[in-house]
């Protein structure tokens, strides 16, 4: 993600000073304060078998982060997606909680369009040994919770598709997978907004219409054999699949998808809830109180509130995402200390089903540490979380049979700014791998 010298002075001038004085009362939340490493449910974590989708399996892995290293400010909003031919490199970084270095591995898995291993061997894509041994890790400094940081560059590949990065600790113990993704560019993609035919739906979905122009590129049947994936601010628990062009157009070697159901629209919801926990000496924006004294120090946010029917307000975030800094020390990778953080949802009655916080420091999943409590004598829904210092963005979202759902915390509007991509896969006849022959992404309501 790029953000223009504009937004980034606008998020960093509505996330930080003016900052109040430091809170040190010990009553800063409504349960206890877990310690580190315990405050999830073991079953999360329990069960060690590989998930080809970003995942993390020890509770002591935090703060995961993976992007194209650029030479700017905003690497950490780059994700994992770059070109066959790239020139910049996808980076891996994440912390493992504790004082003693461990011996980590790491390897790439090739996998198909659906996100399963294909049956390519390791030299079909990959032009070195697949392990990769992290030597690039440091000690926090001065931190009351003490973690190891750790880096790595992940290695250029052959072939476009999808990649899974799986990083392995002592005895082959799965850590962490993160999913990369490679692009070709074989066809060309036109991706913009389109307008909601009639009714409500115009004041809250927003819809992507987009075209795949494969002149040049030898495709049989493209109709049946591409496959395309719509994503939203590059979620994939949300994402749209089996999308079927509404036009072929033989003539001119072009598909077009322009749906009038709502196949191709998304909730646009509102702008993403921040807080700001750079500094853990003053109060930051989205924060009540603050116990410096506890360890790890204890940080409670303002109390949040549902949006849904709310008129819709603009101001800037960061689509979910979050970055790590220490505004005392300035280094976030080494020098950020862990907080206890507890969000408060105010509710008057219980939802229907589970409430959680989400957003990419969840991994987009409904994670049972980030599960909240409801206590209908206070009218509060709770949880408490260990994290990282840094700036953070997250919504709310409602466990349901056909998955999260955030309208009803959020609201929706058409207005809202997201980030949207399209990914467009092919596998050529006698191969046995799909491709990524197309990318493109693209802003909707810009600022």
């Amino acid at each position: 993600m790029r953000l223009s010298p504009i937004l980034l002075f606008l998020l960093l001038a509505a996330a930080c000073v003016p900052l109040g004085t430091p809170i040190t009362s010990t009553d800063t939340t409504r349960q206890a304060a877990p310690t580190p490493g315990q405050q999830t449910t073991p079953a999360y974590y329990a069960d060690k078998t590989l998930r080809y989708q970003d995942y993390i399996y020890d509770p002591n892995v935090r703060s995961v982060q993976c992007y194209v290293g650029t030479s700017g400010n905003t690497d950490i909003f780059q994700p994992p997606i770059v070109p066959l031919a790239q020139g910049l490199p996808i980076l891996l970084e994440f912390d493992v909680l504790g004082t003693q270095s461990q011996r980590l591995t790491a390897k790439l898995i090739h996998c198909d369009v659906d996100w399963k291993p294909s049956i390519l061997t390791d030299i079909q894509f990959l032009d070195q040994i697949n392990e990769q041994l992290i030597t690039d890790y440091r000690t926090s400094v001065g931190t009351k919770v003490p973690y190891v940081h750790y880096k790595m560059q992940v290695p250029r590949v052959k072939l476009s598709g999808n990649y899974l990065l799986l990083v392995q600790g002592p005895g082959n113990t799965p850590l962490l997978s993160r999913r990369l993704l490679v692009y070709d560019t074989n066809v060309q993609l036109f991706l913009q907004p389109g307008p909601i035919a009639a009714g409500a739906e115009r004041y809250t979905l927003q819809q992507l219409n987009f075209g795949i122009s494969y002149a040049g590129y030898p495709i049989i049947n493209p109709s049946q054999e591409l496959k395309v994936i719509l994503r939203q601010n590059f979620r994939w628990d949300n994402a749209k699949y089996n999308l079927r062009p509404t036009f072929v157009r033989d003539a001119e070697q072009r598909l077009e998808y322009q749906y009038f159901n709502f196949e191709n629209a998304f909730p646009g919801l509102s702008e993403f809830r921040p807080f700001d926990l750079r500094s853990l000496q003053v109060m930051g924006v989205g924060m009540l109180k603050l116990d410096q004294q506890a360890v790890p120090k204890a940080v409670l946010l303002n109390p949040d509130a549902s949006r849904a029917g709310e008129p819709y307000t603009q101001y800037p975030d960061i689509n979910g995402q979050r970055l790590f800094e220490s505004r005392e020390y300035g280094n976030g990778d080494t020098n950020a200390d862990y907080a206890n953080v507890t969000f408060q949802l105010h509710a008057e009655q219980a939802a229907p089903g589970p409430v959680y916080v989400i957003g990419q420091l969840t991994d987009w999943q409904l994670r049972e540490e980030f599960r909240l409590s409801y206590d209908a004598t206070t009218q509060f829904y709770t949880t408490t979380v260990l994290l990282k210092q840094g700036y953070y963005n997250y919504i709310y979202a409602t466990q349901t049979p056909q998955g999260a759902n955030s309208v009803m915390w959020e609201g929706s509007h058409q207005e809202t700014e997201n980030q949207y991509d399209l990914l467009v896969y092919y596998r050529p006849p006698g191969t046995r791998a799909d491709l990524l022959i197309g990318y493109q992404s693209v802003d909707v309501n810009k600022r």
